[in-house]
């Protein structure tokens, strides 16, 4: 693998990555121990993806989202999810004006930037729905007219794995629209340390100076100069083979023959070459390796892939699976 080498000598793009730098260490010291999660919310930011968070209680996932829309000039919204939770209070719905009898529209809460979709897996399907569409299509239905959402949209779902009574588990064409399902673990002893004494300095109002806003027209230049970044055609192949062997097991592994029930969708490609350009980006390269490739595969195709009855019954995790495709594929 060829040694990092600096992003070309353009201005823009090196303020933007200074901006962005500064931007991840001021999230980095509000949410400890999840180092690896800050940088997927700064991707799926780049890649112009919706992420799917799952993780017990307490890690701070809310947080997470929280503290990356106050970085940005652009507003949060947080929803609850809850089994009574309709379809209007997602996305407005007409009210009725008496003084003039006419019907004004009022916009939900699907109407912000950053939206934090918590506990996604307790509303009904046709709440799910209605931000299907949104997180589609970048638009809403509602009283018969749709709508467009802002250009900068990001929708953060969290879902609790421990607790399944009274939940929607998410269909199939849904989590697919997920740019990445991402799991969140417990933070270390130091970490744990370290957090005691954010919250403590809180309390005590002691809190971290807050680096200048990053605009949304720096985010929508940081996400083309992402696109313009560059990618071997060989990389480009090794995508492709990666989510082809996840549909086909059987031509690059006879073990992996029986494991999947189904493999990986075109969306899978896209959001591996999003995700991989994103990255590189990050890390202040001009060029996408195998190894951005791998890193952010396992976040990709998570959600993608359905095991067979018989990988389960042997105890087989999604992502031991996706080890084995990893491993399976020839690296260019």
């Amino acid at each position: 693998m060829s040694e990092a080498s600096p992003m070309p000598d353009d201005s823009n793009t090196r303020i933007l990555q200074k901006t962005f730098s500064e931007y991840r260490d001021y999230i980095q010291s509000q949410i400890i121990g999840q180092e690896q999660l800050v940088e997927k919310l700064l991707i799926a930011l780049l890649a112009d993806g919706h992420i799917l968070v799952e993780g017990a209680p307490g890690l701070a996932k809310t947080r997470a989202v929280k503290v990356l829309s106050e970085g940005l000039d652009a507003d949060f919204q947080r929803i609850q999810f809850t089994p009574d939770l309709l379809p209007a209070d997602l996305t407005g719905t007409d009210v009725f004006r008496p003084q003039d009898g006419s019907f004004h529209f009022q916009p939900g809460p699907l109407f912000h930037n950053i939206i934090l979709a918590d506990e996604i897996n307790r509303a009904p399907a046709k709440v799910q729905s209605a931000l299907l569409e949104a997180m589609g299509e970048g638009q809403i239905t509602a009283g018969g007219e749709t709508r467009k959402l802002p250009e900068l949209f990001l929708v953060m779902a969290t879902q609790n794995p421990i607790e399944q009574e009274g939940t929607y588990p998410l269909p199939e064409a849904q989590l697919d629209r997920f740019l990445m399902h991402i799991n969140v673990d417990y933070p270390d002893a130091e970490a744990e340390k370290r957090i005691l004494r954010l919250v403590r300095d809180e309390a005590a109002e002691q809190t971290v100076k807050r680096p200048q806003a990053v605009s949304q027209q720096m985010v929508f230049d940081a996400r083309q100069s992402v696109l313009s970044l560059h990618m071997a055609e060989n990389l480009e192949e090794y995508i492709v083979q990666l989510v082809l062997a996840s549909r086909h097991p059987g031509v690059v592994s006879a073990d992996l023959e029986k494991m999947i029930e189904w493999g990986a969708s075109p969306r899978a490609s896209i959001a591996l070459d999003r995700t991989s350009r994103a990255r590189a980006w990050l890390a202040k390269r001009d060029y996408v390796t195998p190894e951005d490739i791998q890193t952010v595969a396992h976040d990709v195709l998570r959600h993608r892939i359905l095991l067979s009855y018989q990988a389960e019954a042997e105890g087989y995790g999604v992502d031991q699976i996706i080890d084995k495709l990893i491993a399976a594929v020839p690296v260019p």
